[in-house]
């Protein structure tokens, strides 16, 4: 109870957040930074999240002190443009979900300018440059900044001189700019997007809670593991096109993958051509809180992360964070964007995937010195733990967009206040 006479808090200011991919109900196994950063920045703002409705998906509401709304786009049944491997991968795999494309980003935009009609907002957070970037292009003005976060697939991808249009368009009138990594900055600028104000600042990873290294572990001196999408960009195949060396040499080793994806059949097959169903388990998608017991017990997270043929790549992939962040030794992939998380370690087990010799040999010589494996991956999460904390995270985010927002027709004039 506040007394009569005591001053009010002051109101929060509100801030929108435009999303594709997010959870559609609590412990859902789609990727959940977005919320992650979402429920934490709510100690700071109002947020709301505007995202996509789903078949099956929670109805409109609060999560975490997050004001959840779900637009529809088209009949409930077919708003599938989204989840089991992203946007990118679905219109690949299926043509027609291309139909789905206008409706997904006109719904969002109608859907967001109905309640900036009827609510204050004081800000927009757009997560990807190609959906929600553009919608918050076409809604702002200059009572309305927006701050845009590229994620990777969305920057790497869509590589038609269209989207290369829209994505210097999206980014033409933002505040800011947000990448998750330095290799994307570079990207970035070899683009020549024109914007004003890029910064480089990672999802984070709960370092101190659920991730944190944990004293005594005893890892598998024979077990891998793979966390992930089920998607090209992921490299999973070549993990296993590698697996039949690395069990002649040790019969003992077994794969535990965890994940979904359009690539799911696929490499079922792949698994089955070669021999490997006795060695690799299918897990398929976990909730957050079964992975770092996986992350703790495995001898090593393998991470063969390559370029697909539509140029996308990973940015900086949350499941490797995750594992670095436990002490997991790895073995990953040559994606420049791994260097802001594993640092002068980058070098420790690092091989192009596609090198069935290398990977087999990078993997094996994890497991016979599983010392040496360990101190590199010790020195990754000191590293890590340095500026991809959560804490750390949400500060340089909630500075980035309260610096954006408009107050009394100056810009910034909050950025001292926190």
């Amino acid at each position: 109870m506040t007394n009569a006479g005591s001053p009010s808090a002051p109101e929060k200011r509100t801030l929108l957040v435009l999303a594709s991919t997010y959870p559609r109900w609590r412990g859902d196994h789609e990727p959940g930074f977005v919320h992650e950063l979402c429920r934490r920045l709510a100690t700071r703002f109002h947020v709301i999240a505007l995202v996509p409705d789903a078949p099956g998906a929670d109805p409109s509401g609060e999560l975490d002190g997050v004001e959840v709304i779900r637009y529809r786009y088209a009949p409930r049944g077919l708003q599938t443009l989204v989840n089991d491997g992203g946007i990118a991968s679905n219109l690949r795999r299926s043509v027609w979900k291309w139909l789905l494309v206008p409706g997904f980003v006109g719904m969002q935009y109608l859907s967001a300018r109905r309640l900036i009609s009827r609510r204050r907002v004081d800000a927009i957070h757009a997560h990807w440059l190609v959906s929600p970037g553009i919608v918050a292009r076409l809604l702002a003005s200059p009572a309305l900044p927006y701050v845009v976060t590229s994620h990777g697939g969305d920057l790497f991808g869509f590589r038609h001189p269209l989207f290369a249009a829209i994505k210097r368009w999206v980014v033409s009138r933002a505040a800011a700019m947000t990448v998750v990594s330095a290799a994307m900055a570079k990207e970035v600028r070899r683009l020549v997007l024109p914007v004003e104000h890029l910064e480089t600042i990672p999802m984070g990873v709960d370092m101190d809670g659920r991730f944190s290294m944990a004293e005594g572990d005893q890892r598998s001196t024979s077990a891998l593991l793979f966390v992930g999408r089920l998607v090209a960009k992921k490299g999973l195949t070549h993990l296993l096109d590698a697996m039949p060396a690395i069990l002649a040499v040790r019969p003992d080793v077994t794969l535990d993958i965890v994940g979904f994806g359009p690539e799911r059949d696929s490499l079922q097959r792949q698994v089955d051509r070669l021999g490997l169903d006795r060695n690799v388990v299918f897990l398929g998608a976990l909730p957050q809180e079964k992975l770092p017991a996986l992350y703790r017990h495995a001898s090593m997270f393998v991470a063969p992360f390559v370029r697909d043929p539509s140029g996308d790549q990973e940015g900086l992939p949350v499941a490797l964070m995750e594992a670095v962040a436990t002490g997991c030794p790895y073995v990953v992939g040559e994606v420049e964007g791994l260097d802001d998380l594993l640092g002068d370690s980058a070098g420790y087990f690092r091989v192009d995937p596609r090198d069935s010799s290398a990977l087999t040999a990078a993997v094996l010589a994890g497991l016979a010195d599983p010392v040496v494996a360990q101190v590199a991956a010790s020195k990754a999460a000191d590293r890590a733990r340095q500026c991809m904390d959560w804490s750390i995270v949400v500060r340089r985010y909630g500075d980035l967009i309260e610096r954006s927002m408009r107050l009394d027709g100056a810009i910034g004039a909050s950025a001292n206040k926190t």
